[in-house]
């Protein structure tokens, strides 16, 4: 399955079920790995947004936060002519299509989230907290964040070769500023109750995003909620495991989809 490209937007497929895909910290819209080798074009359209500040939108100025993204998102439903549509998020994309669900509700179909942060404030220690603040100017840091995060248990070159892709395609300020949005934002108060149907996978090898702390965030807010867990995955599913995680997800937006329509 090959990227199609149409100006900034970038898509996969061309079935009926619409998937806006929103990227992690370190990600971009071309960044999914070989998640998108497995995808099923016939039954749905994917498209990949790039933040401002990231990949295509490089350039872009922005307040660079979660809510900025959230409305890009739903421009962007705008521009495909998509009405409605699921959301799937990893990471920091977690968050964001949190934003994009209390913007517009009647707009979300579904949500996915791919090892997402939660949507509280996220508490560090503070040298992890110094850590993560480095990484938007030290190669190492952002190295030691990745490693970390699949629990130290991966090839040196592809963790590199991951954050190379950081570098080229996120703009450092955008980088930083994206940081505080992810990790100091708490939106668990406006969206508790949310009736979207929403499935969160994460990683068994991420140390810090655990179906424990899914339960105690996401599990409090969320009223249609599934969390299951990726055996063999950290906090990169897409490339770790991208068939399981394809299949996951798609399995879960057919049967939303099948309900739906009863």
């Amino acid at each position: 399955m090959q990227y199609q490209q149409n100006g900034t937007v970038v898509t996969i497929g061309n079935g009926p079920h619409h998937v806006i895909a929103l990227h992690g910290w370190f990600g971009h819209a071309r960044g999914w790995g070989p998640l998108v080798d497995v995808l099923d074009g016939d039954r749905f359209t994917y498209a990949f947004i790039d933040y401002r500040g990231y990949g295509a939108r490089r350039e872009v100025e922005g307040r660079f936060d979660m809510q900025e993204i959230a409305a890009d998102v739903l421009a962007l439903g705008d521009e495909l002519g998509w009405q409605r549509f699921s959301v799937i998020g990893h990471s920091m994309g977690g968050k964001a299509m949190q934003a994009a669900a209390m913007l517009a509700p009647a707009r979300v179909k579904a949500m996915v989230g791919v090892t997402p942060v939660p949507p509280t404030r996220v508490l560090f220690d503070e040298p992890t907290r110094s850590l993560f603040e480095r990484a938007a100017d030290d190669f190492a840091a952002r190295i030691a964040v990745v490693d970390h995060s699949t629990g130290e248990r991966l090839s040196q070159y592809w963790v590199e070769k991951l954050v190379q892709a950081s570098t080229l395609h996120a703009d450092a300020n955008a980088f930083a500023a994206y940081f505080r949005a992810w990790a100091d934002t708490d939106f668990s108060a406006e969206i508790a109750g949310i009736r979207v149907p929403t499935l969160l996978l994460v990683g068994e090898h991420d140390p810090s995003l655990t179906a424990d702390v899914m339960e105690q965030t996401y599990g409090k807010v969320c009223l249609d909620l599934a969390i299951d867990v990726i055996r063999n995955a950290g906090h990169y599913p897409m490339d770790e495991t991208p068939v399981d995680l394809v299949t996951r997800i798609e399995r879960f937006l057919t049967d939303i989809h099948a309900r739906s329509e009863r």
